[in-house]
């Protein structure tokens, strides 16, 4: 379109392009082919309207001649152009996927996008892409584990009410010990952090032994009672549960939720147990674990 022609906008024309210069989710690309019609409109020259939209004198045309032509809904359309590769056929994709479910060659452990788009011949973009839209994913793997414990259902029961539903006046602890974890020091102090320069510390180190951390999750107050110990036996277990008894209030029962390690069912565990009366210990299904293993994880 050439410098002289008139726009004539309707109200409704000009309501909705006024929406999308001042709507700021919408694309830069909208809001400035609105704003080249708008100053059409408005009777601003060719200059002018680059200026304002910032955009060459061949776009201020385009957007004129595509909104005389189809109105607002031709500047939120994009022409579709042909892509520059050609798309894969249906076959190659479905090779991929058969493929992907068979074993990799030579003695690769699991396919990967290189050696997949190698042996299939297209691109790792193409392997990628195939193996997104039809869903394997050959570098995971999910684990999953069955329980035996005839008692499975009711110990779910009591201990994800126990989660979900505390009693009233009552501590609900996750019980787990974290074995074997190393003491370790570096073989000079580090230096601290200051200005332009990052906190240093040497590579090496020199080892302290191994330390077990026993720990109690508060589910309701979301605190921790650890201690540090050199072993996990029944009796560095009983000496936590004293440490854990002090730390709560008194006049408070506590529910104490364990997995089936047999520290924490030793017959001198059981005997504390029978002598702390407010104290009532729930142990997952076999084969399960406590909330506590993930705590005592992040913990170390």
């Amino acid at each position: 379109m050439s410098n002289g022609v008139t726009v004539h906008l309707s109200p409704t024309d000009r309501k909705r392009l006024r929406a999308i210069v001042d709507d700021r989710t919408n694309s830069q690309k909208h809001v400035w082919r609105a704003q080249i019609v708008l100053a059409t409109a408005d009777g601003l020259g060719t200059v002018e309207i680059m200026r304002t939209a910032g955009v060459s004198k061949p776009a201020v045309w385009r957007w004129q001649d595509r909104f005389m032509a189809e109105g607002v809904e031709g500047l939120l359309r994009d022409k579709t152009r042909p892509p520059r590769i050609p798309k894969l056929a249906d076959e190659v994709a479905d090779r991929i996927v058969a493929l992907t479910l068979g074993e990799p060659p030579g003695e690769t452990t699991h396919w990967t996008g290189r050696v997949m788009a190698q042996v299939a011949g297209v691109s790792l973009t193409s392997v990628l892409r195939i193996w997104r839209a039809h869903g394997p994913a050959p570098h995971g793997i999910r684990t999953f584990k069955l329980s035996n414990d005839p008692k499975f259902a009711a110990k779910v029961r009591d201990i994800v009410g126990l989660y979900v539903d505390p009693p009233a006046h009552a501590v609900v602890l996750s019980v787990d010990e974290k074995s074997q974890i190393q003491a370790l020091d570096r073989t000079q102090p580090g230096l601290p952090l200051k200005k332009r320069r990052a906190g240093t510390m040497t590579h090496d180190y020199k080892r302290h032994g191994t330390t077990t951390l026993f720990a109690a999750f508060d589910v309701l107050e979301g605190k921790v009672i650890g201690r540090c110990m050199q072993r996990h036996r029944h009796q560095e277990f009983i000496r936590f549960l004293n440490a854990v008894e002090r730390e709560v209030p008194a006049g408070k029962t506590v529910h104490a939720i364990l997995d089936n390690y047999a520290t924490h069912k030793h017959p001198k565990v059981i005997a504390w147990l029978g002598r702390h009366p407010r104290w009532t210990f729930h142990f997952t299904p076999t084969s399960a674990a406590a909330r506590g293993h993930q705590v005592l994880d992040s913990i170390h």
